[in-house]
């Protein structure tokens, strides 16, 4: 029988925790580097670094073929536009610098393939070495397009599938048919075993609401169908206030202010299948005992955690602005707890005037990845009982522009590929 081999840590002589090779090459590790530790009585948790880039998101466009019900454009007046080849090319070399190269995802707040370039700028993000994925609603994905993405060596395909009937699929993507979608995938799917001799990697991006939740099944029995590897599932951001009633997460987020109480003795939950029997009476203890094994994906899942700045992420607008992460690229607007929410873009500069490892390392971002890391915000997103909760300019916790107490993503209930 073949075992599978497992990296180990050691300590040496001088009482030095020693980290495999690979693993410091994988995470980009150098001397002096410094990683938080967490963990529980079982586990010692090293988070990465906030020094080491590992993901960029690249906006090619946020214009888009679509007006879904769920979309930010609905509600925002920002200015519009592609990514010109002036800077991407900036954006390609500015991360030259860094080793290992960063994995680079196409997405943002627009349809990648509505960029005439798209086939290119896959084409030089692969040629960094990096690995390449992309968020699309799938409808101009063509047999075409389907070819030359395969040829140039995308890794990864997301598709967006918020429905599993033509129905309630185009009740969301309004403008858009189901099957035409699936069409396109399946060929894509196709495309890629003829030329390359196996599955693509693929992902169904699902924003769960109210009126699809019931379609999840389904979908997740379509992506099955198609081949996809990976599922996504997040809850809908309500931009405009006739989607706040959408939202399956009131319930969570009131409990994201009851932190379990400590006269209550830890529970250790063994593994059962979830059914009509467990499910009612699980629930309820979730969300008062704490549980030391109760599975979860990660950390991520925690409270107070930045998903982009813990996996090391930074986002480049069409424009060139980098921002933080993927909810600062633009100013919008978005109600939580039925009040409305302004957060304003917030940029560290932009890479046609100064290269992406200058403004990774410039010290006003590098403090506010610290600052995020620490999450030391107040708690808008089930407090909303001041003014300040409206904005991201300040908290009553004396933190500056920009602030995250209110930041859906870092409670656990937003994701993003």
């Amino acid at each position: 029988m073949k075992h599978k081999s497992v990296s180990c840590a050691h300590i040496d002589d001088e009482g030095r925790l020693i980290l495999p090779e690979e693993v410091l090459l994988r995470h980009g590790l150098k001397p002096g580097a410094k990683l938080p530790i967490g963990g529980n009585e079982h586990s010692i948790i090293l988070r990465r670094p906030i020094n080491h880039l590992a993901k960029v998101y690249i906006e090619p466009t946020n214009q888009c073929n679509l007006i879904c019900r769920t979309c930010i454009r609905n509600i925002w007046d920002e200015p519009q536009g592609m990514m010109d080849e002036k800077t991407f090319e900036r954006a390609v070399e500015g991360l030259r610098i860094f080793s290992p190269p960063p994995m680079i995802l196409f997405g943002g707040f627009g349809e990648p393939l509505f960029h005439s370039g798209i086939v290119e700028m896959v084409s030089k993000a692969k040629g960094l070495g990096s690995s390449v994925e992309l968020i699309t609603n799938g409808t101009l994905l063509t047999e075409e397009l389907s070819r030359q993405l395969t040829e140039v060596g995308l890794d990864v395909l997301w598709v967006s599938l918020d429905g599993a009937t033509p129905e309630s699929y185009a009740d969301i993507r309004l403008g858009a048919l189901l099957p035409e979608v699936l069409e396109n995938v399946t060929r894509y799917r196709d495309i890629h075993l003829a030329c390359r001799n196996r599955l693509p990697q693929m992902g169904i991006v699902f924003v769960a609401m109210k009126r699809n939740i019931a379609d999840l099944p389904a979908v997740m029995r379509l992506g099955r169908k198609l081949g996809t590897d990976r599922i996504l599932v997040t809850n809908v951001l309500p931009y405009g206030e006739e989607m706040g009633d959408e939202v399956l997460y009131n319930l969570a987020l009131n409990d994201l202010a009851k932190a379990p109480s400590p006269w209550l003795p830890h529970l250790n939950l063994s593994k059962m299948d979830m059914n009509e029997h467990t499910c009612g009476p699980l629930y309820k203890i979730i969300r008062v005992w704490r549980i030391n094994n109760f599975a979860q994906e990660g950390m991520h899942t925690s409270n107070n955690y930045c998903p982009f700045i813990e996996s090391g992420s930074t986002a480049i607008c069409w424009d060139g602005g980098m921002s933080p992460c993927l909810p600062l690229l633009h100013t919008h607007t978005s109600f939580l707890n039925e009040h409305m929410r302004v957060s304003r873009r917030y940029v560290v500069g932009n890479v046609n005037e100064r290269s992406v490892g200058e403004l990774w390392n410039t010290p006003e971002y590098v403090a506010l990845r610290e600052r995020v890391q620490t999450f030391d915000f107040s708690p808008c997103t089930f407090c909303g009982g001041c003014d300040l909760s409206k904005g991201n300019e300040e908290d009553c916790s004396g933190n500056v522009f920009p602030t995250c107490g209110g930041c859906l993503w870092a409670q656990g209930i937003i994701h993003c590929p």
